[in-house]
C-alpha cells in the first residue's frame, strides 16, 4: 500500500498524484513536456471529477461530455486523468509513455487510448475540433430532443494554453464560435507567460480576454490557478451562460512546485531531472523516494467516476428507452446517425446524368448529387469557405446552420479555409454527422494540417474542391492549382478522386458517402465538360475501381492513354485520331489513384498490362507520381510551371492539353 503524506488533503494529494505521475513518466522516458501537467494539475482535476459527465467504462457513450487537450504535448495530465478515473490504462502503460507499441504515445491519438477524443498536438486543432464538437452537439440536439427527452445534452471542454492562441487557425474558429453562439463550449486558457523560446513577452502581449470578449465570447479571469473554489465557481459561471461561448483564463505557474524550473521555459519541453523531481516532491509534500507513486485512496477518490460515470448513463438510457417509445421514428433515425450507416435506398435516389443533358462542370454535377443524396441522408451537413455559390455545396431543402437555427444543415463558415477543416473533423469525432466542406482546390494547402490530422484518425470527411486546373482561366496563376494534385496524393489514408464527367461525378459522391475510415477529397471542374454516354462507354461505378478501360483497341493496343478528369475528353479525341494513322490505343479513365492501389494485381494488370510499355498520361497538374503508372517508357503530359491569365480553353491550349498533342506524344513515343 502506497503512503500518504501526513496532513494533506484528498484534493491537494490527487492534485500532486497527477503532477508526480506526469514528472516520473516524462523523467522514465527522458522525454516530453512536465510544466503543463504540473501547472494545469488543479484545473483537470476539478474538471475531471466535479464537472465532467462522463464513463471510463464506456468512452463512446453519445451524451458525455467532450474534452479535449488541445495542447497534446501535455499529454502527461490527460494520461493521468484518464489512468486515475478508471479508463483502461494502466499504472504499467503510464511508465511506457512514449515507448514503441505503447498506448501513451508522445502526443494524444484518437481511437489509440481510451478516452482520448481527438488527436493533437499540432498547435489549435484541438481548440478547432472543439468548436466542430460543440456545433455537432448543437444539431443533433436540435434535431432529436423533445420535451422532457433531452437525449443530447452535454458539453464540449477544452484546454488550451498561448501557443494554441497565437495560431491563427484558433482565431478563425473562435471567431465562428462567437458568432454562433455555442454557449455548451468552455475553454479553459493556461495562461502561463511562458513558451518555448522564453517569456511570452518576446511575441505574445495583447489582451486575450479582450480578443475574446471581441469576439462575443464571456471572459472569465482565475487569477489563481491552484484555487479550486475560484476555479469551480468559474465553470459553473461558464455552464451558466447561454449565449455565449466562454473563455476561463487561468493564470497558472508552469511546473508547480519545482524550485529551480517553475515559470521557467527549461520545463516546456525537457524531463526536470532526477534531482529536481525530488526536491519538487519534496516541496509538493510527496514521497521523493518512490516513482509512480499513486496513494490508493486517490485511486479510490478519484474511482467514484466509474460509479458515476455509470449512474449517469444509465439514466440516459431511461430516458432514451422513453424516447424510442414515444418517438419510434425519430429514435431509428438516431441510431442510423449515430452508427454511421445511411438508409436503405439512398444511392437509388442519385442523379443518373446523360448525354443528352449537354455539358456540365462536375462542380455542377456534385451539386445535384449532394442534393439528391441530402433528401436521403440527414446525417450530411456542411458549406463552404464563402465560396459556396461556386462550389454548389448549398443543401437546397435546408436552411443555415445559425444561433437561433442550429437544425440549418448550410454552414456558413465565412473565409476560413483552415478553421473549416479542423471544424469539420470535430463534427466527425462527434459521431452522428457525415460533415463536408468547400473551396476552390488552390485553398487546399490552407487546409492541409486539418486534412492530413483527418486522415491520421481515419475520419470520413468530404473535402468538395472546384475549379481544379489551370482551366480556371482569367484569375491567373495565383488561382489556378498546379501542385495541389500531386500534394493531396502525398498524404496517407486520404482517398483523391477527379472524376471526369457528370456520371463519373455521382459514383465519386456514392464512393466518399460509403468510405468510413478515411476522408475523401473530390476534384472538381469549373467548366463544362460533355457527359459520356453510359450506354457506349462502361458503366461509371467502375470508378470504385480508381482506374477502368474507358474505351480499348480490337486487339492488343499499341499505346494507353491515362487521363483523370477534363483530360480524359480530349484522350477520347486523340484515340479517334490515332485510329486514322493505324495507332491502336487505349484510353484507361484514373479518377482515383488510392481506389486503384486498393485493387489486386491482376485487375491492375488487366487495366495497365505491364507489356504494353507505351504509356501517356495526361493530366493537366504537376506530373510527380505517375512514373509509377506510365513506368520507364511513358511520357507525362502535365504542367511543371505555374499558369497563367487568360480564358482557360487558351490555357489548357497553350500548355499543350490538346488531342493533336497526345497524338504527337504517342506516335513520337512509339
Amino acid at each position: 500500500m502506497n503512503e500518504r503524506p501526513a496532513g494533506t488533503d484528498i484534493d491537494t494529494l490527487s492534485i500532486n498524484t497527477i503532477r508526480t505521475l506526469s514528472m516520473d513518466a516524462i523523467q522514465k522516458a527522458n522525454s516530453g513536456h512536465p510544466g503543463a501537467p504540473m501547472g494545469l494539475a488543479p484545473a483537470a482535476y476539478v474538471l475531471w471529477t466535479r464537472f465532467l459527465n462522463h464513463n471510463p467504462e464506456n468512452p463512446a457513450w453519445y451524451d458525455r461530455d467532450r474534452f479535449v487537450l488541445s495542447g497534446g504535448h501535455a499529454s502527461m495530465l490527460l494520461y493521468s486523468l484518464l489512468y486515475l478515473t478508471g479508463y483502461d490504462l494502466t499504472l504499467d502503460d503510464i511508465k511506457q509513455f512514449r515507448q514503441w507499441g505503447s498506448k501513451t504515445p508522445g502526443h494524444p491519438e484518437f481511437d489509440h487510448t481510451p478516452g482520448v477524443e481527438t488527436t493533437t498536438g499540432p498547435l489549435g486543432q484541438g481548440f478547432t475540433n472543439a468548436v466542430g464538437m460543440a456545433m455537432a452537439e448543437r444539431h443533433l440536439a436540435d434535431l432529436f430532443n423533445r420535451p422532457g427527452h433531452d437525449i443530447i445534452n452535454h458539453y464540449t471542454y477544452v484546454m488550451c494554453g498561448d501557443g494554441d492562441l497565437m495560431e491563427g487557425l484558433t482565431a478563425e474558429a473562435a471567431s465562428l464560435a462567437g458568432h454562433l453562439g455555442l454557449s455548451r463550449l468552455i475553454c479553459l486558457y493556461d495562461d502561463n507567460d511562458i513558451s518555448i523560446e522564453g517569456s511570452t513577452n518576446i511575441t505574445f502581449t495583447e489582451d486575450v480576454s479582450l480578443r475574446f470578449t471581441a469576439y462575443n465570447w464571456q471572459t472569465i479571469t482565475v487569477e489563481n490557478g491552484n484555487d479550486l473554489n475560484e476555479i469551480s465557481n468559474a465553470i459553473n459561471a461558464a455552464k451558466q451562460e447561454t449565449q455565449k461561448p466562454t473563455l476561463i483564463r487561468l493564470r497558472t505557474h508552469i511546473a508547480y512546485g519545482s524550485p529551480h524550473k517553475q515559470d521557467s521555459a527549461d520545463a516546456h519541453g525537457a524531463p526536470l531531472g532526477v534531482e529536481e523531481i525530488k526536491l519538487t516532491k519534496q516541496c509538493l509534500g510527496c514521497p521523493d523516494d518512490k516513482d509512480f507513486c499513486v496513494p490508493d485512496e486517490v485511486l479510490d477518490h478519484c474511482r467514484i467516476s466509474t460509479k458515476k460515470g455509470e449512474d449517469l448513463e444509465k439514466a440516459w438510457q431511461e430516458v432514451f428507452n422513453d424516447y424510442q417509445n414515444q418517438f419510434p421514428e425519430m429514435a431509428k433515425q438516431w441510431t442510423e446517425m449515430m452508427s454511421g450507416t445511411g438508409p436503405e435506398g439512398w444511392e437509388s435516389k442519385l442523379p443518373d446524368f446523360s448525354s443528352n443533358d449537354g455539358p456540365i462542370a462536375t462542380r455542377s454535377a456534385s451539386g445535384a448529387v449532394l442534393n439528391a443524396a441530402a433528401e436521403s441522408i440527414p446525417s450530411l451537413i456542411g458549406g463552404s469557405a464563402d465560396l459556396a455559390p461556386s462550389n454548389k455545396t448549398i443543401i437546397n431543402a435546408s436552411t443555415d446552420f445559425q444561433k437561433n437555427n442550429y437544425g440549418g444543415r448550410n454552414i456558413r463558415f465565412g473565409v476560413r479555409e483552415h478553421a473549416m477543416a479542423g471544424i469539420l473533423n470535430g463534427m466527425s469525432l462527434h459521431k452522428g454527422l457525415r460533415p463536408f466542406g468547400g473551396t476552390f482546390l488552390v485553398f487546399a494547402d490552407y487546409m492541409r494540417p486539418s486534412i492530413r490530422l483527418a486522415a491520421l484518425m481515419k475520419q470520413p470527411v468530404i473535402y468538395v474542391f472546384t475549379h481544379d486546373s489551370v482551366a480556371v482561366g482569367e484569375d491567373g496563376p495565383t488561382h489556378q492549382p498546379v501542385e495541389h494534385l500531386a500534394a493531396l496524393r502525398t498524404i496517407p489514408n486520404l482517398t483523391v478522386i477527379r472524376p471526369c464527367d457528370a456520371t463519373e461525378t455521382t459514383a465519386a459522391w456514392s464512393q466518399a458517402i460509403k468510405t468510413t475510415d478515411s476522408p475523401v477529397a473530390l476534384i472538381l471542374s469549373r467548366q463544362k465538360l460533355p457527359v459520356i454516354d453510359r450506354k457506349l462507354y462502361p458503366a461509371a461505378d467502375l470508378l470504385a475501381n480508381g482506374a477502368y478501360i474507358l474505351t480499348d483497341s480490337d486487339g492488343k493496343p499499341d499505346v494507353i492513354l491515362i487521363a483523370t478528369g477534363s483530360e480524359i475528353h480530349i484522350s477520347l479525341e486523340a484515340k479517334a485520331m490515332l485510329a486514322k494513322k493505324d495507332v491502336a490505343a487505349r484510353v484507361v479513365s484514373m479518377p482515383s489513384w488510392e481506389l486503384f492501389e486498393k485493387m489486386p494485381q491482376d485487375y491492375k494488370d488487366t487495366v495497365l498490362p505491364p507489356d504494353v510499355k507505351a504509356r501517356v498520361a495526361v493530366e493537366a497538374g504537376l506530373p510527380m507520381g505517375w512514373e509509377k503508372y506510365i513506368g520507364d517508357n511513358g511520357i507525362v503530359i502535365g504542367i511543371s510551371t505555374f499558369g497563367a491569365s487568360a480564358p482557360g480553353g487558351t490555357v489548357l491550349e497553350k500548355f499543350g492539353f490538346t488531342a493533336e498533342n497526345i497524338v504527337e506524344t504517342a506516335l513520337n513515343l512509339l
